[in-house]
């Protein structure tokens, strides 16, 4: 076996990645990562540098693959390590740059470490100590693999990294019928609420429907694009994508796509945009025009619509995306998310240490409380406990 380095995912031939078992995400496939690369989404500009470890056979043929970023601050993430820079800071310790182990702006567990079928037991450790490697001979801060899968994070902690346990809120198919069905699981409350939230958008004159990628029409795609940006700007100003990247999806990747728009008249007001593989759906982008103010719609088009298309489907899990306890009550419940962290001051990675053992156990209570407060059954609504904080070990003598 050989590793190497691939400074640009366009270096590699589809043909090789296609070797490579992505499970449940779209986002490791090489469509979407050649769309980002395409449209200047990720380089040095962005301070997303890729830096993917390779491994291949004596055959010349593609075994294994990690897509590694070295990143120069720590947005686009959503596994947040900013007190971690703080704490570095305070101490004297350069935090950046650092490798970051991920889908860029992709809040989504998938695999990371990606394997051919005929990959032998020794590729996945020796790429994950390449990483190390690779922070080592760089002088990079800290390697940090995001959203790995329960099998990634075992042997990541088996190989001295830290893990983390952080939770997102998911939606998971119980063998639901049709959405009527996936109703009659909740409390008689909810269930009102969320008709009376569907009816609003109804009454309004609003058509909602899902479509695929080959579905979707130019002002589809054009909607898409507008709702993205708009929304970014609102909120955090730069959008992550840069313009083109939609584009590239449409003629690279449109059969990983769904839209659900939200018409009337023929005109899209609002819609969300997912990417689904296999029997898994990823929701990522919403938006609306301003001029559009109709309760329920941002519930409909961004949960229910998508529930009701997923039973239909045949879809086992949702991902509507980071944060939210507000989807707690409709229908999404907490679900543990899993990091790993090496950090090369010794420093660093004590505070670091003690903060995630806090943290671990904080995480697995708030997701019980949470859970309790899901429209399945009735429970607890006081206060959430306060989370921990970090603290950096003193220097020590040299």
């Amino acid at each position: 076996m050989r590793l190497s380095l691939v400074e640009r995912i366009s270096d590699l031939s589809p043909d090789a990645w296609a070797r490579l078992d992505p499970g449940r995400s779209p986002f490791m496939e090489l469509p979407f990562l050649e769309a980002l690369e395409h449209s200047g989404s990720v380089g040095a500009a962005t301070g997303w540098s890729p830096l993917f470890v390779t491994a291949w056979s004596d055959e010349g043929a593609l075994v294994g693959a990690v897509p590694a970023f070295v990143k120069a601050h720590s947005y686009g993430e959503y596994i947040f390590d900013w007190g971690w820079a703080r704490g570095a800071q305070a101490a004297g310790i350069d935090y950046y740059p650092k490798l970051v182990v991920a889908a860029p702006f992709t809040p989504a567990t998938g695999r990371r470490i990606l394997l051919a079928p005929d990959a032998g037991p020794e590729v996945m450790p020796s790429l994950i100590a390449a990483t190390v490697d690779v922070a080592k001979q760089l002088r990079l801060s800290s390697v940090h693999w995001l959203f790995v899968t329960d099998e990634e994070r075992a042997v990541l902690e088996q190989m001295g990294f830290l893990t983390r346990l952080t939770t997102q809120y998911h939606w998971e198919n119980a063998g639901f019928s049709d959405f009527e069905g996936f109703l009659g699981t909740m409390r008689s409350k909810r269930r009102r609420e969320v008709r009376r939230e569907r009816a609003q958008v109804a009454e309004a004159g609003i058509q909602v429907r899902m479509l695929t990628g080959p579905e979707m029409q130019d002002r589809h795609w054009a909607a898409a694009d507008d709702f993205y940006r708009h929304t970014c700007g609102r909120k955090w100003n730069d959008p992550y994508l840069e313009p083109g990247f939609f584009e590239r999806i449409r003629a690279t990747f449109a059969d990983r796509v769904v839209f659900c728009s939200a018409e009337r008249d023929g005109v899209v007001l609002a819609g969300s945009l997912f990417f689904r593989r296999n029997d898994a759906l990823y929701g990522r982008y919403w938006g609306r025009r301003d001029d559009v103010q109709v309760k329920g719609l941002h519930f409909d088009v961004c949960y229910y619509a998508p529930i009701e298309w997923a039973i239909q489907q045949g879809i086992q899990l949702y991902e509507a995306g980071a944060q939210g306890e507000h989807k707690i009550a409709r229908g999404f419940l907490p679900s543990p998310i899993h990091s790993a962290h090496w950090i090369a001051d010794p420093r660093l990675a004590g505070g670091v240490a003690r903060f995630l053992q806090d943290e671990s156990a904080h995480t697995a209570v708030v997701m019980e409380a949470l859970e309790q407060r899901g429209p399945f059954r009735r429970g607890d609504d006081g206060p959430l406990p306060a989370g921990p904080a970090i603290t950096v070990d003193p220097a020590t003598p040299s």
